[in-house]
Formats: C-alpha cells, sequence, structure tokens
C-alpha cells in the first residue's frame, strides 16, 4: 500500500490530494468537472451526488481557458464558462492573455465580482492560433513580457492566489522553463505546473519528467505540480516519486474515463484499492450521463449530445464496437438516439485491455506558428498590444 501523499498549499486553498485536472479547451466545461468531482469523491458508477464538505472536495479542477479579453467584453459564451456549481470548491478559472493590461483587467474582474478562488494563468498552449498570436507556450520566450503580465495579474488579484502553466519551451533551441520558474517566483506567483514537452512536440514522444525535477530543485519556494504522459494512478505517484514534485496535473489521461480521478484519490491517500475497470453497460451508463448534464447545462438537450460527440470515441476506445455503430453514435443529436444506440451494443464486455493506456492527440514534431520575428530577442515584447488577444474562449 502506497504511502499518503502531503496536501498541496494554493494560497489559503488546501488541496488534498494534491490532484489537479487540467484545463482542457471545450472539455473540462462544468458538466466534465462534475464527473470528474463526484468520482473524486467515491461516487459509484450507479450515479448519485458527490458529498462535498464547506471547505472543498478532494483534489482540484480546473475551467476550460477562458481568455482575457473575452471575460472583459463579457462574451455571452465565455459568461457562461466562468459560472461554477455551487458544489465547487474552490472555484478554478484558467485565463489565457497576451497583453499585460488586459491579463490585469480581468484578474480585477475576476476578484472584483468574486467569479472564482484562483486563477491560473495559461503559458502551455501549444496550437497554432494561440502561439500566432504570442500567446501560451510561445509567450515565456519574452521573458520582459511574461514578468509584465505576472505583474499585472498577481497585483490586480488581490488575495486570490495565481498560478500558472507552462512547458520546457518553444523548442528544442529555444528552452524557457527555468527563466520563467525564476520570473514566477519573483512576481509572487503561488505555484507553477510543468509539461515536461516543448511546443513543438505538442503532445507527441515522451514527456521529460527530469525536466519536473530540474524545476523543482529551480524554484524551491513554491509547489511546482507535474503534467505530462499520466495515464494511471500508478503513473501519478512514480511522478512525484521520480522528481520530487508537489503534486499532479492530469489531462489527456482522464478523456473518457472520468472515473481516473477515484484511482488518483485512492493511491494518494495510501488506500488499497483496486483499479476501476467498469463494463462497457458502465461506461454506457456514464456517456448518457456526461450527455444529460451537458444538455443541462446548456439549456438544450439537442446541443448537449452534439457537444458530446468529441467524447464518444474516447468512451469506447478498445471495446469491440464496429466502426459503423461507433460513426451512428458520433452523430446522434439526442438523448433516446444516444441511449438507444448504445443499447444495442454487448454492454456486458469488460474492460478491455490495454484502454489505460494513452488516449487523446498524439502528434508531435511540429512546426510552432509564430509571430513574424518572434524569436530574434528574447526580452523585446514590442508590438504586443491588446489586438493580440483572442477574442472567443474554450472549445
Amino acid at each position: 500500500m502506497p504511502e499518503p501523499t502531503s496536501p498541496l498549499q494554493i494560497g489559503p486553498h488546501t488541496v488534498s490530494p494534491p490532484v489537479v485536472l487540467a484545463p482542457m479547451a471545450g472539455i473540462t466545461n462544468a458538466p466534465f468537472r462534475t464527473l470528474c468531482r463526484h468520482f473524486a469523491e467515491g461516487e459509484a458508477f450507479a450515479g448519485g451526488e458527490a458529498k462535498v464538505g464547506a471547505s472543498g472536495g478532494k483534489g482540484l479542477f480546473v475551467s476550460e481557458m477562458i481568455t482575457t479579453r473575452a471575460l472583459v467584453e463579457r462574451n455571452e459564451k465565455t459568461m457562461q464558462l466562468v459560472h461554477f456549481d455551487a458544489t465547487e470548491k474552490p472555484r478554478s478559472i484558467q485565463l489565457y492573455g497576451v497583453d499585460p493590461a488586459t491579463v490585469g483587467k480581468a484578474v480585477r474582474m475576476i476578484a472584483d465580482e468574486d467569479l472564482a478562488d484562483h486563477i491560473d494563468l495559461n503559458f502551455g498552449c501549444p496550437v497554432p492560433k494561440v502561439t500566432r498570436k504570442g500567446g501560451g507556450s510561445a509567450l515565456p520566450y519574452k521573458r520582459n513580457l511574461l514578468r509584465a503580465i505576472l505583474r499585472e495579474a498577481v497585483a490586480g488579484a488581490g488575495d486570490l492566489p495565481v498560478t500558472m502553466k507552462m512547458r520546457k519551451g518553444i523548442d528544442d533551441d529555444h528552452i524557457t522553463y527555468l527563466d520563467a520558474g525564476r520570473i514566477a517566483v519573483e512576481e509572487g506567483v503561488t505555484a507553477i505546473a510543468l509539461h515536461g514537452r516543448t511546443a513543438a512536440q505538442h503532445y507527441g514522444g515522451t514527456a521529460d519528467w527530469e525536466a519536473i525535477a530540474r524545476l523543482k530543485e529551480h524554484v524551491p519556494e513554491i509547489p511546482v505540480l507535474g503534467n505530462g504522459d499520466i495515464w494511471s494512478a500508478e503513473d501519478a505517484l512514480r511522478m512525484v516519486r521520480a522528481t520530487g514534485c508537489d503534486g499532479v496535473v492530469v489531462g489527456r489521461g482522464c478523456l473518457g474515463r472520468p472515473w481516473l480521478f477515484a484511482d488518483l484519490v485512492a493511491a494518494f491517500e495510501g488506500r488499497e484499492q483496486d483499479v476501476l475497470k467498469p463494463s462497457l453497460r458502465q461506461v454506457a451508463d456514464i456517456m448518457v450521463r456526461h450527455a444529460t448534464l451537458l444538455g443541462e447545462w446548456i439549456g438544450d438537450e439537442s446541443k448537449g449530445v452534439v457537444d458530446f460527440r468529441k467524447h464518444v470515441a474516447w468512451y469506447l476506445k478498445g471495446f469491440a464496437v464496429g466502426s459503423e455503430m461507433r460513426g451512428r453514435l458520433a452523430i446522434t443529436s439526442s438523448l433516446a438516439e444516444l441511449r438507444a444506440g448504445l443499447d444495442e451494443l454487448d454492454l456486458d464486455q469488460p474492460w478491455p485491455t490495454g484502454a489505460d493506456g494513452p488516449r487523446g492527440r498524439t502528434s508531435g514534431n511540429n512546426r510552432v506558428v509564430l509571430p513574424d520575428g518572434w524569436l530574434k530577442d528574447p526580452y523585446d515584447c514590442a508590438g504586443i498590444t491588446e489586438e493580440a488577444e483572442l477574442d472567443t474562449s474554450g472549445g
């Protein structure tokens, strides 16, 4: 039986066990966070409500990426994304921004209007629509810009803790994480999460856990969380043992598998528990429940089922389901249609061998799309204005 791990302290918030749901655009909306939180609290597959105390539940579950410009402009979709269930404690928002002034306005808005209890800043996203604006994993290369954004965020947050998530750098020739970590400490950031890949790697290859260990040694003043290639609770424990990190951030490993958080919580609490391996019948029930929650959240059943379509392949990974049926399930537009299709399957199938492994995007060795001349000077940030901000949030 593993030894229980120490809680993670993020400002006034104690995160126990130190397990964090990674923000994922279009994925970690309120319904998906609800599923993950309920499993973390020990909910069985039969359903029911998780019991979350006044001080919060087990772990930390972060919203999908919110763009600061869209928040400041009160974009309708964005305002829905920053709505939290009454049982979500602490309420955690991840912000994306490139312009220090806009980031500062967004953070002050969150603090003044009590929209969240914790703010995480995104410096890890590798997708072209973000990096071509100088944001996400491209931004830490500009050291002065990074410092200006962190300074504005921490100043505007008041008593709210500010954390950041980043990658190793743009590519192997432009590594930034150690400089970025030191800047974060100097500007008052509360904790750092490091994905052990560069932007060029996207999600390909193997995450560099040694980089997480080096960052932990480099910034001993604040907690460091590790991210990358955590597909099981045992992977999470191995990362902590190998790197000395203070907690883990889990992203792709829980796609189509929100019950992974039950395994993670048990492992980090030192409890002996069999790894959850649901039958297809149990998985089908969770699929319908997920789609139902999305419809209730959006306010339209059909739109909820359509939004759920992206999750179908992840939930069915490894099960004996023919391509025709997978295609049918991926174009359903009502709960009745989804349930009927699932009921045609052999629901007595056990959890398939190998389904616990990698899932989600795996492409690597990508050319990172950057603003013209971005790599000429790691300190000059001339030309970054409010126009560089994205005006939409999430997926």
